[in-house]
């Protein structure tokens, strides 16, 4: 069953893995929205990023939830506590990928800048950085142990990093495409790894070897779990489920599913949960695994109602080595860091106390907040870990594929807050106004201009010797060219990826029409403004190229750039805004305003839809350049001419 999360695209959700039930949702919208998956409301909302949320991820007792946005910063919110805990900065591009450690107070993360960086989440400080991927990063994973720490990445391998070393152990090869997800055999020392090129791969950590190979006709491996007890892998395909051995290599079972693109796995009281999400809606699905084949010599196939179910083999003793978990938290990583004082320690920056200043909580109903997030028994976390299994098919009836799969139940997430707060959604009736908050007001970032002689975010004195007095020697040329060069290959990778991004699109676009051939969707899917600034550049010089169907794909775009900082991502939306109001305003007010026709008419149903989504698209953007409207100077001029186009949707 598919439901709302957000009020713009979800761009990224994970689920607890400790009960299995918790579910965070982050979307276009720049907000975390928080709830759990056998509840009808939405617990909590947490903002403060200013940029989609691009990866999340809840630590192992369910109290912290770390997310990370478009632009590179990382929030950690207390859940428990319901403020904002941390505010980490030094990615220089989207984060990819985040995980908590399995015992200490520590957070890795891992960007499309090619870096891994592992964050101490109580002093708010980097630990160290990993470097040796070519490509974006797009899965990190501790060991259990916590002393591990592996890696996957476009570049098609899979790094295993020692973290008290804080050097590389070994480089895994052989897949032939992006690697999508990295997990540890619980018990064992053995690594799997999931593939685009629709391959899953076993890792033996003791050996750094590969131990098999299973290859499918299906679709990207795009999540992979294994069984608590480490008997089998669970791997989530588009539509799938499979269920896989790996010595030897077989394949125990294939659940048909219909969850699309699955984005994550998580098991609770014997049920396997999975999530997938498709612009702003999130469906959830159950599968009970007491009816899925998880060992024994069943040949690849579905279950089948006349054959037994074969139970699991105990794990006994293992051929590998067993991960030796400590049983007090593990010792911190070499630092390059200095040890702060023990005041230092106990004592918030400034910066800190900002943070939890503007950020707010409003509980309006105590009782579920006492029996979600603060329960009697310290050990249980949020949600409890014996609650009830979900509902599965009665056991006298035939078991298919499909009856072994339940949706969830939906969830409504309330609207949007003021930035940097936290707000957990009561029942329905008898809300009081969201304002009562009292958010702290804000400065707007300045517009940034689009004709500079300065990069911005960038000072000539950072690439540049630092000189403390003019006594000092010069530096050679070596070591100045070393100082020039400085985040170089960091700044080409993120060129890279833009420039791939383009050819992705113009590859589309050369097949045909913008809309048919889906360049403009493409385009759009890619998640980046840069791209669709470049893309509506090239259309807003023929006018000839817009079409109806391209309208409500480009709106919700042009409603972010002129909320931009750029002045030149502005100019292009007022210019493409202008465009459309131009063009097709009149034909969307007489669509909306004709009457109903006689008889069955497709193709204006089809117009008719287009319109309405084209007007409430509309009707959003029409209070920005009423509020815009007011500013001097050119932009001022050009936001009061499209409030005068805009002046028949009121």
């Amino acid at each position: 069953e598919e439901i709302t999360a957000h009020s713009s695209n979800v761009s990224s959700l994970v689920l607890g893995k400790s009960s299995g039930r918790l579910l965070a949702t982050g979307g276009d919208d720049c907000r975390v929205n928080v709830w759990s998956v056998n509840k009808p409301n939405c617990i909590m909302s947490l903002t403060g990023h200013t940029t989609p949320i691009e990866s999340l991820q809840i630590n192992t007792n369910e109290e912290l939830i770390v997310a990370g946005s478009q632009s590179g910063s990382i929030r950690i919110w207390d859940l428990e506590a319901a403020k904002i805990l941390r505010t980490l900065l030094g990615h220089k591009a989207n984060i990819c990928s985040l995980d908590f450690h399995p015992f200490g107070s520590f957070v890795a993360s891992g960007s499309l800048d090619t870096n891994i960086k592992l964050w101490d989440v109580r002093r708010k400080g980097c630990v160290f950085r990993y470097k040796g991927h070519t490509e974006a990063v797009r899965c990190l994973r501790f060991s259990p142990d916590g002393k591990w720490l592996a890696s996957a990445a476009d570049d098609h391998t899979v790094k295993l990093w020692d973290l008290a070393a804080g050097k590389i152990m070994f480089e895994f090869t052989g897949h032939t495409g992006p690697v999508n997800v990295v997990e540890f055999h619980p018990n064992e020392y053995l690594l799997a790894s999931g593939s685009s090129d629709r391959t899953v791969r076993f890792w033996d950590l003791e050996k750094f070897q590969v131990v098999s190979c299973i290859e499918e006709e299906a679709t990207p491996v795009r999540c992979v779990l294994f069984n608590p007890d480490g008997c089998c892998l669970y791997s989530g395909f588009q539509d799938s489920l499979r269920v896989y051995g790996w010595e030897p290599e077989r394949c125990f079972d294939v659940v048909l599913m219909n969850w699309g693109k699955v984005a994550d796995l998580s098991i609770c009281n014997n049920q396997l949960i999975g999530v997938s999400f498709a612009q702003s809606t999130v469906s959830s699905f159950v599968v009970d695994l007491s009816r899925v084949t998880k060992s024994g010599s069943i040949p690849h196939g579905l279950l089948r109602d006349d054959e037994p179910l074969v139970p699991p083999t105990p794990t006994g003793s293992s051929l590998r080595r067993i991960y030796d978990r400590p049983s007090t938290s593990c010792s911190k990583p070499q630092s390059r860091v200095k040890h702060d004082s023990e005041s230092e320690r106990r004592s918030p920056s400034s910066e800190d106390d900002r943070d939890e200043k503007e950020s707010k909580a409003e509980i309006q109903n105590q009782e579920d907040y006492k029996e979600i997030f603060q329960p009697k028994s310290a050990i249980c976390r949020t949600p409890p870990r014996n609650n009830e299994p979900f509902p599965a098919p009665p056991e006298d009836e035939p078991i298919t594929a499909k009856e072994a799969v339940k949706p969830s139940q939906a969830v409504d997430v309330q609207t949007p807050l003021p930035k940097q707060e936290l707000v957990r959604t009561p029942d329905p009736v008898q809300r009081p106004p969201i304002a009562s908050s009292t958010p702290l007001t804000r400065t707007e970032p300045s517009v940034i201009p689009a004709a500079r002689n300065e990069p911005i975010g960038l000072k000539a004195s950072d690439f540049l010797p630092a000189v403390k007095n003019q006594s000092q020697t010069e530096l050679g040329d070596e070591e100045a060219m070393s100082q020039i060069r400085k985040g170089h290959e960091t700044m080409c990778v993120v060129l890279t990826s833009r420039q791939k991004n383009l050819d992705a699109v113009r590859a589309v676009w050369s097949t045909g029409d913008i809309k048919a051939r889906n360049s403009m969707d493409s385009a759009v899917a890619i998640n980046d403004l840069s791209v669709v600034v470049d893309l509506l550049n090239i259309v807003n010089q023929k006018a000839s190229l817009w079409k109806l169907d391209v309208c409500p794909i480009v709106l919700p775009q042009i409603e972010k750039l002129l909320q931009s900082k750029y002045e030149s991502y502005v100019q292009t939306g007022c210019t493409s805004l202008k465009l459309i109001l131009q063009r097709f305003l009149p034909l969307i007010t007489d669509t909306l305003a004709a009457p109903p026709p006689v008889g069955v008419d497709i193709t204006r149903e089809e117009r008719l839809h287009k319109c309405k989504l084209c007007y409430k698209q509309l009707k959003n953007i029409s209070s920005i350049v009423k509020d815009k409207s007011g500013l001097s100077g050119r932009h001022g001029s050009t936001f009061r001419e499209l409030h005068l186009l805009m002046a028949v949707l009121e």
